[in-house]
């Protein structure tokens, strides 16, 4: 984590009150790569039910600091994004999750940032948004509510991806098989154009004009070497096919 910006960021909560939330927050936290909680006067919860709810999480919840002012928990930080879904008497700029993302990151090159979250039943009250440089607000529906652990998710996201963070992996098919070449794409085509013609597919169509389209529409979906032998497959049973059904009907009848 020494090397990534997402190193100075802390995610602070305005007295939430419920564990569940804290837990849902700590697991959206180890999904996203930051590490820091801040708490300011939580509900009384039990360290070791929050890892209960978010599994092997214990390097986040061991180093969760306590908060008694919000002032407290946001000294050290040079960049403040609160989390707002209210309307305000103010008129401040709200920016979405993704421009407050940019510059966060910007910030945290200089010293730590923090995502500023309310209470779950009425978010920030105006005193504590009043600390936030940046006031972000989550795009939604008419039903602008969300959990307080989405709305960390949300917001985590933008970051993660923004400082290149998203580095996990997927593992490849069982049965993944390289690029074709280009011998494995000419031999298709040539295979594809001769069962057209031999069901008649040209009878009223340029051939040309065709075969044209089908080249294009293979490269466009760009298959693996083992999905073009199975379209080269496709057309060959076509021929053997037809094949036989030809000299099923020119074989002499019996008796």
């Amino acid at each position: 984590m020494s090397s990534s910006l997402l190193a100075a960021v802390h995610v602070v909560l305005y007295e939430p009150q419920d564990a569940i939330n804290i837990g849902a927050v700590v697991r959206a936290m180890k999904n996203m790569g930051v590490h820091s909680l801040r708490l300011v006067r939580p509900a009384p919860y039990d360290a070791n039910r929050i890892e209960q709810i978010a599994h092997d999480t214990r390097d986040i919840v061991a180093h969760i600091r306590h908060f008694d002012t919000l002032e407290a928990a946001l000294a050290d930080c040079v960049r403040i994004a609160g989390f707002t879904a209210r309307r305000r008497a103010a008129k401040w700029e709200l920016v979405e999750p993704a421009a407050a993302a940019d510059d966060l990151l910007e910030a945290a090159e200089h010293g730590p940032v923090a995502l500023l979250f309310g209470r779950e039943d009425s978010g920030l009250p105006n005193e504590a948004i009043e600390l936030a440089q940046l006031r972000v607000t989550i795009p939604t529906t008419n039903h602008a509510s969300l959990n307080l652990a989405q709305a960390v998710l949300v917001a985590l996201y933008e970051l993660h991806t923004r400082a290149g963070d998203a580095t996990r992996r997927l593992a490849r098919a069982r049965k993944h098989a390289g690029p074709p070449t280009s011998e494995q794409f000419e031999r298709t085509f040539v295979d594809a154009e001769r069962a057209l013609k031999a069901c008649d597919f040209f009878k009223t169509r340029n051939e040309e004009h065709v075969m044209r389209s089908i080249r294009s529409l293979v490269f466009r979906a760009n298959p693996d070497g083992r999905e073009l032998d199975l379209v080269r497959a496709t057309a060959l049973e076509v021929l053997r096919t037809i094949d036989r059904v030809a000299k099923g009907a020119s074989a002499p009848a019996e008796g």
